[in-house]
């Protein structure tokens, strides 16, 4: 019997289920890997926003990855919700030991502007977790927290990712899904991101869908590049098979609850049905 590829999520609870943890297994399970999970807080979250979140302890955080990674092993690892100093330096001192593709999404804020990373955690973002990405996935307001720059067009994208690689990532995805609308339209034409490694620049685009159910958005990406990383793409193949996903998820968000919707993580397979 066939071993799936095994991708390992260090990341929080969403109990409505559309992002953290919850997110990233969907995709993980989707995307033909095995997710396995570092939990590192709880949410009561549902569409309409966070309501409560409460931190692990680091030794929990420690033991549950030195469990899954020493007896089952991973291919891949992405890492979400690390709300404190100690648990970002926690995770990046766990994570240096690894040989094997990152993909940290540096998340900050949710979907309805709750902060999920304290401020003094940013340092530690920094100067410790974003060494060890092999790929970075901040979107423009996770870019000018963690370094005071500001996009308002696809032209300063360029500027944004050298200042996360400044920070020591291998790769950076600069996603312009918060980019302001085309006045002239309802909502912009395409979705722009610019992934690079300082060197090769690739620039992806796909349509913009005008549903507003796209909780879970970000976490989805994340884990999708981690699955496919765990199937041995490269990074720009990686990247564009998550987007593509992520693209579709979108398209099919569904209403959930009175506020924002999740996309869908299982839309190819009611595609196929």
């Amino acid at each position: 019997m066939r071993t799936p590829p095994r991708v390992l999520t260090v990341a929080g609870s969403d109990s409505g289920g559309g992002a953290g943890i919850q997110a990233d297994l969907k995709t993980m399970l989707a995307l033909g890997t095995h997710g396995m999970s570092v939990l590192t807080a709880v949410t009561a979250q549902n569409s309409l926003g966070v309501h409560g979140a409460w931190e692990l302890p680091v030794e929990a955080v420690r033991a549950q990855f030195r469990s899954v990674v020493d007896d089952i092993g991973v291919q891949a690892v992405k890492t979400g919700m690390l709300s404190s100093p100690a648990l970002v330096t926690t995770v990046a001192e766990l994570l240096a030991g690894l040989r094997v593709p990152v993909v940290v999404d540096p998340v900050g804020v949710s979907k309805h502007g709750d902060t999920l990373l304290a401020a003094t955690a940013l340092d530690a973002v920094r100067t410790k977790l974003l060494p060890t990405a092999t790929v970075a996935t901040p979107n423009l307001d996770e870019v000018a927290q963690l370094t005071g720059v500001r996009v308002r067009e696809t032209a300063d994208m360029p500027r944004a990712a050298d200042a996360i690689l400044a920070l020591g990532p291998r790769w950076a995805l600069i996603k312009g899904g918060h980019l302001p609308a085309d006045p002239a339209r309802a909502v912009p034409v395409e979705a722009v991101d610019l992934l690079t490694d300082g060197t090769d620049e690739h620039w992806l685009r796909a349509p913009r869908h005008g549903n507003r159910h796209t909780h879970g958005t970000g976490c989805t990406l994340a884990s999708a590049i981690a699955a496919q990383l765990a199937k041995g793409d490269t990074v720009p193949r990686a990247v564009a098979a998550a987007k593509e996903y992520v693209t579709g998820a979108l398209a099919a968000g569904f209403r959930l609850g009175a506020g924002i919707g999740p996309v869908d993580h299982g839309w190819r397979l009611r595609q196929d049905g």
